[in-house]
């Protein structure tokens, strides 16, 4: 009887000692990730950020190098990507629509490009909605992105510029600023 309450009390101990390792492992994994930021094993740039695809054409392939077969074509000069992966020359990207693969670099361009995400966007001369409205951009319409508040950013597409709200843009992260 003595040999399986002392059992018992040995598998009650090292029960709740795996416990304490497993919490203590998970606050510092939580800890670690709110701490540093993914950056890419190439660049050292942060990851996930956006690119914009700098030729009219470019191959999007299954895997990062050119024996991979090739699943569709991104045929839009400017439109924006998101990098999510690198490795050697390539990075795996995606559009708007989650849609994506490996692009050798060369394809990509550091020009920071959004796409509108509602019809007939109003684009304010200053960042107010109570503030003049200078143009109205097309859903799908590609703009060059500029400054970037807490709220709005500066966008330019077919001669016109002034100030859209984030949440109206995909291409740059709700929490970004840009000077």
């Amino acid at each position: 009887m003595q040999a399986v309450t002392v059992f018992i009390r040995v598998n009650r101990f090292v029960t709740m000692m795996c416990i304490a390792l497993i919490l203590a492992i998970a606050a510092s994994t939580a800890a670690f990730a709110q701490t540093t930021d993914m950056r890419g094993s190439i660049t050292n740039l942060p990851l996930p950020r956006y690119v914009s695809m700098k030729s009219s054409e470019g191959n999007v392939r299954r895997g990062p190098s050119l024996t991979h077969r090739i699943d569709w074509v991104f045929t839009r000069r400017d439109m924006p990507l998101q990098i999510t992966a690198e490795h050697g020359h390539w990075r795996r990207v995606q559009d708007r629509d989650g849609a994506g693969g490996w692009v050798h670099y060369a394809l990509l361009s550091g020009v920071r490009t959004v796409l509108i995400e509602q019809d007939m966007m109003p684009i304010y001369a200053r960042p107010d909605p109570q503030t003049t409205i200078v143009a109205a951009f097309e859903m799908g319409v590609v703009a060059r992105l500029g400054t970037c508040d807490q709220s709005w950013c500066r966008v330019s597409a077919g001669g016109y510029s002034g100030w859209a709200p984030k949440t109206q843009l995909w291409g740059v992260s709700l929490t970004e600023l840009r000077d």
